[in-house]
């Protein structure tokens, strides 16, 4: 892409102001992104460890020792995102020794989408409204602010009020998921409220822990959640 994306981007960002953008011009430009997303998803697990993998899926449930127990293979995209987004704070995240491999073209699209998944974050969204060009205006409840999210799957199939855990980043001006969703209810809320290593913790420091993430993760998982959530390559897809 390389130059045309550069201008392509700047058209969108001032040009084009959200109001005068169509549903048509939204959607093309977040499946261009979402494919690139996919393919960096797809990239990066080469940069996993065995051990690290087993590592997380034993912190969440899928794994006793080193043997894996899945009722499903697509749960374990579960411990691939939080070995791919989170470290423990001497070690460095799969996404980042990835990013510094990559050799991508300065303002391409690819190393856009990049840059934004380094900077993705753990979020508890709940649906307020429909966007009217395209996809949804969700309520990042930790955060306290509402946000963009362009995403098909769940533009049609969510109801407003509906709540979920994911990942979101933000290539443009709109957020995207960026592999895994949670279907939230009430009794998983309770079930991961008083885990002991986050009571003393403020909200705002809860969100941006990675024990949030893992019990969240944990508790689906426990509860048969994760059979409502389908994965078209390695990422998330609402039915």
């Amino acid at each position: 892409m390389g130059a045309a994306a550069a201008v392509l981007r700047k058209i969108m960002a001032v040009a084009r102001p959200e109001a005068l953008l169509s549903r048509a011009e939204v959607l093309t430009r977040y499946r261009h992104l979402r494919e690139i997303s996919k393919r960096h998803h797809s990239a990066v697990l080469d940069f996993l460890a065995k051990d690290a993998i087993i590592s997380q899926a034993r912190r969440i449930g899928l794994a006793q020792g080193k043997t894996l127990v899945l009722d499903s293979i697509d749960d374990l995209n579960l411990a691939f995102d939080l070995a791919i987004h989170t470290a423990p704070k001497d070690r460095s995240r799969a996404i980042d020794r990835y990013a510094r491999a990559a050799r991508l073209a300065p303002e391409s699209d690819e190393l856009l989408v990049l840059e934004a998944m380094q900077r993705a974050r753990f979020s508890i969204i709940s649906i307020v409204r429909r966007h009217p060009i395209a996809g949804l205006i969700v309520k990042d409840l930790f955060r306290g602010v509402e946000v963009w999210l362009v995403d098909v799957g769940l533009e049609s199939s969510l109801p407003d009020g509906a709540a979920l855990a994911t990942r979101l980043f933000t290539p443009e001006g709109f957020a995207m998921t960026a592999g895994v969703l949670v279907p939230l209810d009430s009794e998983l809320i309770n079930a991961v409220a008083d885990t002991p290593q986050l009571l003393r913790k403020r909200p705002d420091e809860v969100i941006d822990d990675r024990r949030f993430a893992e019990a969240i993760y944990r508790a689906a998982l426990a509860r048969g959640i994760m059979q409502q959530v389908a994965y078209q390559d390695g990422i998330a897809e609402s039915g």
